[in-house]
Parts: C-alpha cells; sequence; structure tokens
C-alpha cells in the first residue's frame, strides 16, 4: 500500500531511474578524470599562489623601503616585478575559472544519469571551455616563470660587466 503512493507521488519517476546503483556507479567512474584533473589544478594553483604572494611581498617591501642607495637599485626591480604580478595574477585566475568549469562538469555529469534531457553537448561545450581556461592559466605562468628567469639573466649580466670594469 505504502509503495503504491510513493510511486503515484510527482518524482517518482525520478526515483525509479535513479535507484539504479550501476548507472550510479557509471557516473562516478566518468567524474573520476575530471576530480583528478581538479586535484592536479588544485597542486598547481598552490605553486601559483606562493609565487604571486612573494613577488606581491617584494613589491611592497621596495615601495616601503626608505629613499637610500640600495633602495634606488632595488626600485629598477619594479617594472618587471610588476609584469610577474599581472602574470601570475592571470594564472592564478585563469586556473580558478578552469576548476570551477570542471567542477560544473562533473555537476552535469550527475544530472544527466537521471534526466532524460540530452546534456552530452552542454557537457562537452563545458570540458573545451575548462580546458581553454586552463591552457591560459598555464600559460600565463610559464609567461611569469620566464620573465622572472629574463630578469635574474639580466641581473647576472650587470653584475658580471660591474666586476669587468
Amino acid at each position: 500500500m505504502l509503495l503504491d503512493v510513493l510511486i503515484t507521488l510527482p518524482g517518482s519517476e525520478l526515483l525509479e531511474r535513479t535507484s539504479s546503483s550501476l548507472r550510479v556507479q557509471q557516473v562516478v567512474q566518468l567524474s573520476l578524470a575530471p576530480a583528478f584533473l581538479l586535484a592536479g589544478i588544485g597542486a598547481v594553483m598552490n605553486v601559483m599562489t606562493n609565487r604571486l604572494i612573494w613577488v606581491a611581498n617584494k613589491i611592497e617591501r621596495i615601495l616601503d623601503a626608505g629613499e637610500d642607495g640600495d633602495v634606488t637599485a632595488m626600485r629598477w626591480e619594479l617594472p618587471a616585478l610588476e609584469k610577474r604580478r599581472v602574470f601570475a595574477q592571470r594564472a592564478v585566475m585563469f586556473s580558478t575559472a578552469s576548476a570551477l568549469a570542471i567542477s560544473v562538469v562533473i555537476v552535469l555529469l550527475f544530472i544527466s544519469a537521471f534526466v532524460y534531457a540530452p546534456l552530452g553537448t552542454l557537457v562537452a561545450m563545458t570540458w573545451i571551455i575548462s580546458m581553454g581556461l586552463l591552457v591560459a592559466g598555464l600559460g600565463s605562468f610559464l609567461m611569469e616563470t620566464r620573465t622572472a628567469a629574463r630578469r635574474n639573466l639580466e641581473r647576472m649580466r650587470e653584475r658580471r660587466d660591474s666586476v669587468a670594469s
């Protein structure tokens, strides 16, 4: 009797479709790859964020320093540091947006298991967007590290030239 009442309730069709643990297992398996990608993005974002914090702190220390001779030399570092800050900030922002889009993919995968509406195209488009955002984030991170390496090379050449003079 209770079962008959539950079957006639609105939404019982959804309960019927979701009662298959095999279907739920399949969705969980499909969502594992995006979930592992989220973990990887989190690890890379940790490195990106640490670099961003280091650069921001360095800029702050230079700006807060006095006006002696060493500070004047340090102020020459500001344009390169500002470039690095911009690249690092973009890298974190794009990577965060990518992680958000991947989370949406996982949600859509679970929703698609329980509704009849075809969501495959939406899942695919969201995945493509998330990969584009991730590429943009990693590209910005590459530019930040290249800027840092280039400035270190310039600094070494300046020191070598001043010692040779």
